[in-house]
């Protein structure tokens, strides 16, 4: 069986730009609104929902925390649409990503850290590790394609599993 480790790297925009968007405000440009009380830092992620008349919706996701070191036994991918996690705290939190392909290609895997003030937004097809918190009770807020029964006929969600590979995420708190 084939072992893989992983170690998080810190997550900055240039390392993370094969699986999408870090967002944040650092290093991005602003304007000033409501007489002078805001600054707006405008198109910090690009939302990917609208496939076949898709809607984009707004989610708050509460995690519990992971255990480490944690066995990384599946990949999930939205081929439709991208998917953007932002922080409701000051807490780090982990994402394992591989770049879109028709099926994960493991030896591609890798896994960043966020400094507590970062989201993600991964770009369409990106395969990943469902939500990694540190913290229990972290609020996340989540946007990505409204799931609609009635009409929907794309795929939301396509997983494998991976469990043939020994894949290991290590972190100490």
């Amino acid at each position: 069986m084939q072992n893989i480790k992983l170690i998080p790297e810190k997550l900055t925009s240039e390392n993370f730009s094969d699986f999408g968007e870090v967002v944040s405000i650092e290093s991005k440009e602003s304007r000033t609104i409501n007489d002078g009380f805001a600054q707006k830092f405008s198109d910090i992620a690009t939302l990917d929902t609208l496939e076949e008349k898709g809607q984009t919706s707004v989610h708050i996701f509460v995690a519990k925390s992971r255990r480490f070191p944690l066995h990384i036994s599946m990949l999930e991918k939205h081929p439709y649409f991208s998917q953007t996690f932002i922080p409701r705290h000051s807490s780090p939190f982990i994402v394992v990503v591989a770049p879109p392909s028709q099926s994960p290609i493991i030896e591609n895997l890798r896994a960043f850290i966020t400094n507590g003030q970062q989201g993600i937004n991964y770009s369409r097809g990106v395969w990943h590790f469902p939500l990694i918190s540190i913290n229990d009770n972290s609020q996340f807020i989540v946007i990505d394609r409204k799931h609609n029964e009635e009409f929907d006929t794309i795929e939301q969600c396509e997983e494998v599993s991976i469990d043939d590979i020994n894949v290991v995420l290590e972190f100490n708190l």
